[in-house]
């Protein structure tokens, strides 16, 4: 199993920056993939960005004002939110893939953290 915490989320204004954190402990040499994706009320979950193994993806309006970092010697992940708009605001997620014993791959989920634009 994976344990994962967050952090950094919050209140900012419109134009303004922050960065949430992800650190996953446990069966941590088996991560296949680290992502965030977010929750708008009402709404599925969607992916914001992906970090698999030497490669990254984003939400296509989201590319060049979000960028995602995967330390793979820590296990930790970050998402810096350039630009913020008030849109934004959602509850985000972090997101961890293992590869199981027999190929395939478990998801986990962090508890989520409330991310809030103000305009």
């Amino acid at each position: 199993q994976v344990q994962l915490v967050e952090s950094g989320g919050g209140l900012v204004r419109a134009g303004g920056s922050l960065t949430l954190s992800c650190a996953a402990s446990g069966r941590t040499f088996s991560i296949n993939a680290m992502a965030w994706y977010r929750q708008f009320p009402g709404k599925e979950r969607e992916l914001v960005a992906i970090a698999g193994s030497g490669s990254t993806k984003y939400e296509d309006s989201l590319m060049g004002r979000f960028t995602i970092s995967r330390d793979y010697a820590k296990s930790t992940v970050t998402l810096k939110m350039n630009s913020l708009r008030p849109e934004a605001t959602a509850v985000y997620y972090c997101v961890v893939d293992l590869t199981t014993w027999d190929g395939g791959i478990q998801r986990y989920w962090g508890q989520g953290t409330q991310v809030t634009v103000s305009s």
